[in-house]
């Protein structure tokens, strides 16, 4: 009766099998860069602070008493939700107020 080779490296895959074992490595390798991927994405693009005020732009001047709770850019136009329910749109270049809605009619 034959003995096993004693090294390992002397017994050769059959060629499936060696692409197959590639295929897995290829995969498990993948799998791993692309849930890193996901929790980078989790980590950077959701903020840690609940109370964190939007940044409106230094030309515009909110009227007394209202504070932001979003802040929305368009083309020649910022618009500004605020905690007491009014949407404030101001000109984009001088920063006037145009249009002032109420959302608790």
């Amino acid at each position: 009766m034959q003995d096993a080779p004693a090294n390992e490296d002397l017994i050769r895959l059959d060629p499936t099998v060696r692409f197959l074992k590639w295929l897995v490595t290829a995969l498990t390798i993948t799998m791993i860069a692309g849930l890193i991927t996901i929790v980078a994405v989790f980590v950077i693009r959701f903020p840690t602070d609940d109370d964190q005020i939007p940044a409106i732009p230094a030309k515009i001047t909110l009227p007394a008493g209202e504070t932001p709770s979003a802040v929305t850019m368009g083309k020649g136009w910022v618009a500004i939700v605020t905690d007491s329910g009014k949407i404030l749109i101001f000109d984009g270049r001088t920063g006037v107020l145009k249009h002032s809605y109420a959302l608790n009619d």
